[in-house]
């Protein structure tokens, strides 16, 4: 397992960290998976056993049950290993029950604490955008957890690029604390991240964590045009499940029929190489892996040993490639003399 450092920050985190949506499944996450303590305990023991010291779920997460099962699944083994939790939806049918105000922040804050039976967080994360409450007050609210030491670092999750850099600069400005790291979907299904979302880290020092880096299971290989192949209890297949959106089928299966044939080359399965194509991206710094199934989870946690090939990378960047939009056709045109590494990150294969 390798490690790597988190933005720009000192905390060094495995190239896989594992997702824990899936521990209880209740209500919405229901599809996701209905792991209960002692199949956590397993899961969370492949997971060290395979190098994995970051652990990352949300309050959201079946109404703060995935935080129970994580605390009580690691009991004293709390501080061999890593917490990311998340806070911003609802959690009550309180007026003041959602949101990222100092209000909701801190309160939300502490029931994490109780619920993961921990005095701190390691990795605190603003699970989506608030345009309603200033983010003067969202960081000074994170600003009052860290001092008091119960949060160690902050990131953000599903953020637009304007929403990071406002913030990003409000941090500046003000002193407060200073955001190391998001949390995004990215997947060979759909690279639009790359627009803004992975420049904007690149040029301002995030690290990215991963998530549904297999596209809720569209990309392990079990969707193929000729039907579905051992797919049965898929989420994608029984309805109950539409995230991430499919807005061209057809290259998604051209995309898969791809995976399917470069895993076969390494021994490894369409999963797993999907996984190590995001980890041979520079500005990536952990794919977060849940699973139904030890099983599922062991093939996930190899993807850290598969190293994919030059030509391998270039036939997935290939048949997963999404139109050039505007202003990058034009930058890619007209500022190719003068590109910042941030920039190259989307541009370089175009200006070539």
């Amino acid at each position: 397992m390798e490690y790597r450092q988190l933005g720009n920050s000192g905390l060094r985190v495995s190239t896989v960290t594992l997702g824990t949506m899936g521990f209880g499944g209740t209500g919405w996450a229901s599809p996701v998976g209905h792991i209960d303590v002692e199949g956590a305990r397993r899961q969370i023991g492949l997971a060290r056993d395979a190098g994995v010291n970051l652990i990352d779920t949300a309050n959201v997460y079946s109404n703060g049950l995935s935080e129970e099962i994580v605390g009580e699944a690691l009991g004293d083994d709390r501080d061999e290993v890593l917490i990311a939790t998340k806070v911003r939806f609802p959690m009550s049918d309180d007026t003041n029950g959602a949101g990222l105000s100092r209000h909701h922040v801190l309160r939300s804050a502490e029931a994490s604490l109780r619920r993961l039976r921990t005095d701190h967080i390691d990795l605190y994360q603003l699970h989506g955008w608030d345009g309603q409450t200033p983010l003067e007050e969202t960081l000074g609210a994170l600003d009052s957890l860290v001092s008091s030491g119960k949060v160690r670092y902050i990131g953000a999750s599903n953020f637009s690029a304007w929403h990071l850099m406002k913030a990003l600069g409000v941090s500046e400005r003000t002193g407060l604390p200073r955001f190391v790291s998001q949390q995004i979907y990215y997947s060979l299904q759909s690279r639009d991240v790359e627009n803004e979302l992975v420049p904007v880290s690149i040029d301002q020092g995030l690290g990215i964590l991963v998530w549904s880096p297999i596209a809720g299971g569209l990309l392990s290989g079990k969707y193929r045009r000729s039907g579905p192949e051992g797919a049965e209890g898929s989420r994608h297949l029984s309805g109950e499940w539409d995230e991430p959106p499919i807005h061209d089928q057809e290259k998604l299966y051209d995309t898969i029929e791809v995976l399917i044939e470069i895993g076969s080359a390494h021994g490894a399965s369409a999963a797993r190489a999907a996984l190590a194509y995001l980890l041979a991206k520079r500005a990536v710094t952990t794919v977060i892996v849940g699973a139904r199934t030890e099983a599922q989870l062991a093939d996930n946690l190899a993807a850290a040993d598969l190293e994919l090939t030059g030509d391998e990378m270039a036939r997935l960047d290939a048949v997963s490639a999404e139109r050039l939009q505007y202003p990058y056709w034009h930058q890619a045109a007209n500022i190719s003399d003068r590109p910042s590494p941030a920039d190259l990150s989307l541009l370089a294969p175009h200006i070539a």
